[in-house]
């Protein structure tokens, strides 16, 4: 790795690369013969939004149709790959570093799904928390939106689907113990790697493998459905991974295991090309070669079906690994159907209660 002191420790991106929304911007691009540093390694700054909808209609045909919900945008988990750091441009800040230490944080969230669901034409459908960025970003701690969104669910018998990698779910086990108990919760939690040096490098603000593995382990000790996501897969680093990981999980309780390849859409390809060339200099172009031999010669692919899974020789021999994981060590039980006929509108209405 890099020790200069242009790392930024404890940050996945080192740039902040241009925003394609702008014409006229200071980026940095070329840092020889700056006088002075370009970007400063400053503390995360929380930004307020309020939001007049707090619900998005996701539509797409390789990943499913479904309704989100996202407290938060930008994330301090700051892991290196992730495909939100393009929406930060929509905000006007860059995908890189200003994605990981500028968080919007949308305070209204918890009354906006509350007035959603009082809504008479209101239908229940599974809502996923949080399908862009982690409902469980270390802010999460101190600001609580999650656990307010919870109890919600909870008080309105609405079914939920979770994903994160962050144990800070566990402040919440006695609410998702029983939403569980009701059958409206399924919650997944991400490993892409066990290799503590890897995770410091590819996700360095997120819990340890070993904590994740013991979060998995709590959540099914309390009967809530967990699936384990092995996401992403990048060739050259973790691919190698797979099958001893799903058993990892599989023995801590989980009962199902999806996948991801990863993909470095719009200005996450810079940002991960000047990663991985800081961090694995004697196999940057191997991985990057690698990347695109799983996405039709490109880093960058939107392509429906093939986007998520990649296809070529590398991809399929990703897909066999995965396969006979989990064919080994998972089982063949169903993905649990979470409940939609309970829903019901208190009629206290107002007040967040947990019972």
């Amino acid at each position: 790795m890099d020790t200069s002191s242009e790392y930024f420790k404890g940050r996945g991106a080192q740039i902040n690369p241009n925003n394609k929304f702008f014409t006229n911007q200071y980026v940095q691009e070329h840092i020889e013969g700056l006088d002075e540093p370009f970007l400063e390694a400053t503390k995360t700054q929380l930004i307020a939004t309020y939001p007049k909808s707090i619900l998005s209609q996701v539509d797409s045909p390789d990943i499913g149709f479904y309704k989100s919900l996202n407290p938060y945008q930008g994330c301090e988990h700051g892991c290196i790959y992730c495909y939100a750091r393009n929406a930060h441009e929509y905000w006007g800040y860059s995908a890189g570093l200003d994605f990981e230490r500028k968080i919007l944080v949308k305070y209204n969230a918890p009354t906006l799904l509350e007035e959603t669901f009082n809504k008479k034409s209101y239908k229940p459908e599974v809502i996923f928390l949080s399908g862009n960025t982690d409902c469980y970003q270390p802010i999460e701690r101190k600001l609580g939106l999650t656990r307010s969104l919870l109890e919600i669910m909870l008080r309105y018998k609405h079914p939920v689907s979770m994903i994160s990698k962050n144990v800070l779910m566990l402040r919440d086990l006695d609410i998702l113990t029983e939403l569980a108990r009701l059958q409206l919760i399924s919650i997944s939690v991400t490993i892409n790697s066990l290799r503590e040096e890897v995770r410091r490098k590819m996700e360095p603000r997120t819990a340890t493998a070993q904590a994740r593995l013991k979060l998995i382990e709590q959540l099914s000790k309390n009967g809530i459905p967990v699936h384990l996501m092995v996401a992403p897969i990048v060739p050259g680093i973790n691919s190698d991974e797979m099958p001893y990981l799903i058993q990892q999980a599989a023995d801590a309780g989980a009962k199902w295991a999806g996948y991801t390849i990863v993909r470095l859409n719009g200005a996450i390809a810079d940002i991960f090309k000047d990663w991985v060339h800081k961090n694995y200099p004697d196999r940057a172009d191997k991985v990057l070669n690698g990347i695109m031999s799983c996405h039709g010669g490109k880093l960058n692919d939107s392509e429906w079906g093939r986007r998520i899974r990649g296809d070529g020789n590398v991809a399929e021999g990703i897909r066999q690994l995965f396969k006979m994981g989990v064919k080994k060590y998972m089982g063949k039980d169903d993905l649990p159907v979470l409940r939609t006929d309970i829903f019901e509108r208190p009629s206290t209405g107002g007040q967040l209660r947990l019972f």
